[in-house]
């Protein structure tokens, strides 16, 4: 998948869960596929690029819905599994 591509992707996927992106940025990570700031900027591996659909779904939403849902508590876990069968 291409770098415009895979931000075609965020943007329609933020569309759709209804936040808002200020940024996307690809930048090179050794521990995690992708990382947001509160104010709506978001980082990802661009080794993401080359993992399955599935995965780069998954850290596309599981990003997207921090903007929505800070931490990692049950309503964000909720949202996750809804959109990842939404997409799946």
């Amino acid at each position: 998948m291409s770098i415009i591509d895979f931000k075609e992707k965020v943007k329609q996927l933020s569309s759709d869960i209804g936040v808002q992106i200020k940024e996307i940025h690809m930048r090179k990570m050794n521990r995690k596929w992708a990382s947001c700031s509160s104010k709506g900027r978001l980082t990802f591996n661009p080794a993401l690029l080359e993992e399955s659909p599935e995965k780069r779904i998954e850290a596309i939403l599981h990003e997207l819905l921090h903007l929505r849902y800070p931490n990692h508590g049950k309503m964000f876990q909720r949202m996750l599994g809804v959109y990842k069968e939404k997409y799946r």
